[in-house]
Order: structure tokens, then C-alpha cells, then sequence
């Protein structure tokens, strides 16, 4: 069910969300979170869809921010709210609000938002793209338990992973680190079974991939030796190399859904490392609210020097 509302208000989009939940005899009470996405046009249908395919696993009220700008210099100086207003199954398992602002309204966007947050739940704002420089002090990001930004969407990701290191608050992740969560599970596990020291260590990639930089700074920070950079023809991370005195632990993609895991004295295995959809990478995201602490050590770098690139 959609209701479509023109020039409105936070409170005739409550009003239009209790009567499209009692029309469809949908309760309200089974959500658990609200999911604010902040983005343009352009990322809207592809984050709205990323998000309801996560409501089958966190039921939540999904508020779609979208910043527009009138065409003509009149037309900006007016201040307006428009809405779309989705429940059933046109809002997955829980509800959709799109919302899209003019004018004043689009500097003042907390000020909507706030009146529609699901009551006593906790808040994730997530920016598809353009994300603030510092999230913890954007109006909407300040409302939030949990923010989430994503580096592959910038221009330039090497540069935007210095910015998040150096504005990183509590609660602030990145899609760029969620990604490697399978990376890591696969490293842990196959440390487990070696259990030998690490003397050195390499990540392979493509070049200015904020995940090998994370991933590298990460095995730096629990490894305590330095790791090799190494620029492939990608897609992504292609490859971890472990030096130790039994031989080189090795996880290699270089590319399909697909890995290898080689380990001293034993004979390779293949394994499943897929790339993961941008739902099932917010699912998880959702999963836990709290500060990641192992985030923190790796956009920081906390410990660790930098090791330049190699081709």
C-alpha cells in the first residue's frame, strides 16, 4: 500500500502511517530499529531496495531522506515536504517513508525526521553516498546508535579512510569493512589450525581499495609485524599472503565466488568468498549495535606504520 502526500507535514505522515498500518491490519510493534538513508535520486531505488530486503531480518520503519533542489531561484526559497508513504508488502516486512525536501526544510531535515523515529528503538543512519565528513556531528547522524558510511562510493577512497580515521566517534562503521568480514573469519580460523607465529604478511588488490587498506591495517594491529601492500589487477582483494617459519598461509580469489586456502603441510581446500549484496552487508551491520572496537583499531591504523604500495 502507498499513500502518496504533497507539501505535508511529520504529523499528517504519522496519521498516514496508522491508517495504512489499520487498513492492511499491520502492527506497528514487531519493529525493532529505525533505518534513516540519506541519499539523492540517482541511489535511491537500489538503497531502498538494499534496505527492505534487510527488514526481512530486522523488521524497521525505513525514513528515505532525499535532498532535492527546485529548478528555478524562486522555486529554492520555498520550503516544502513531500512524502511516499509505504506499508505491507511494498515496504518489506516493516514500513517506508520517502521523504523529499525543499528549501529550509532541506537544512533542517532532523527536525522531520525526528517526530517519525520509532519510539524507545534504536536509530541507524546510513549514507549510501556523499556522506558527511564528520557523521557523528551531522544533525541526523547525531540522532543515531549506529552510522554507516561507505567509501566505495567516493571518488577518491584512500583519502576519504584518512577522513574517517581522523572523525571516527563510538558507533561509526564503514561498508568497506563490513565487506571483509569473511576475510577475516577465514584468517582467524586458518591461524587456528597453523598455529605457528607470523614473521611477515601481504594483501593483494586492486589499487586504492579502502578494504585491502583496512584488511591490511587490521593484520598489522593483531599480527604486530608490517604487511606488504601489493596492487593486482583486482576485482577487490584477490589475495592474503602469511609468511612463517612452516611455510606461507595463503587465501587466494583472484576472482568468481571462490577461494583457496593453502596451509603448511596440508593440501589446499577451496572455499566459498563471495561478494556480498549491499542488504546482506547492512543485515549484518544490524546485527549489533555497539561500538565495533575492531573498526576503530583498523581506520585508525592504531599501532601500526604505514607500508607504501608495490606493484
Amino acid at each position: 500500500m502507498k499513500i502518496d502526500l504533497t507539501d505535508t507535514t511529520a504529523s499528517k505522515i504519522n496519521k498516514a502511517l496508522v491508517k495504512g498500518r489499520r487498513e492492511i491490519g499491520t502492527p506497528a510493534v514487531g519493529m525493532v530499529l529505525t533505518m534513516v538513508i540519506v541519499t539523492d535520486e540517482e541511489n535511491a531505488y537500489d538503497s531502498i531496495k538494499a534496505a527492505e530486503e534487510a527488514s526481512r531480518e530486522h523488521p524497521s520503519r525505513t525514513l528515505v531522506v532525499i535532498k532535492r533542489v527546485a529548478r528555478t531561484p524562486r522555486d529554492r526559497t520555498n520550503s516544502r515536504l513531500d512524502a511516499e508513504v509505504r506499508v505491507g508488502s511494498d515496504a518489506g516486512t516493516g514500513e517506508t517513508v520517502v521523504l523529499r525536501t525543499y528549501g529550509e526544510v532541506t537544512d533542517h531535515a532532523d527536525s522531520v525526521v525526528l517526530p517519525l523515529l520509532l519510539p524507545d528503538a534504536p536509530v541507524v543512519v546510513w549514507w549510501p553516498v556523499d556522506a558527511p565528513e564528520i557523521p557523528v556531528k551531522d544533525p541526523l547522524g547525531a540522532l543515531a546508535q549506529r552510522r554507516i558510511t561507505d567509501m566505495y562510493a567516493v571518488e577518491n577512497p584512500l583519502r576519504a579512510l584518512k577522513a574517517r580515521a581522523a572523525s571516527y566517534a563510538p558507533g561509526d562503521t564503514d561498508l568497506a569493512w563490513t565487506r571483509l568480514t569473511p576475510w577475516r573469519s577465514m584468517l582467524a580460523a586458518a591461524l587456528d589450525q597453523s598455529r605457528t607465529k607470523v614473521t611477515s604478511a601481504a594483501v593483494e588488490s586492486e589499487a586504492d581499495n579502502p578494504s585491502a587498506e583496512l584488511l591490511a591495517r587490521w593484520l598489522e594491529a593483531r599480527l604486530k609485524v608490517p604487511v606488504e601492500r601489493v596492487v593486482t589487477a583486482g576485482p577487490v582483494v584477490t589475495a592474503v599472503r602469511l609468511g612463517t617459519k612452516s611455510g606461507e598461509i595463503v587465501i587466494d580469489r583472484p576472482e568468481g565466488p571462490l577461494a583457496t586456502l593453502s596451509l603448511p603441510g596440508q593440501p589446499s581446500r577451496t572455499l566459498a568468498l563471495k561478494v556480498r549484496s549491499t542488504s546482506e552487508l547492512i543485515a549484518e551491520e544490524l546485527r549489533r549495535l555497539d561500538a565495533d572496537e575492531m573498526y576503530a583499531i583498523a581506520v585508525r591504523g592504531e599501532g601500526t606504520k604505514e607500508t607504501p604500495a608495490h606493484a
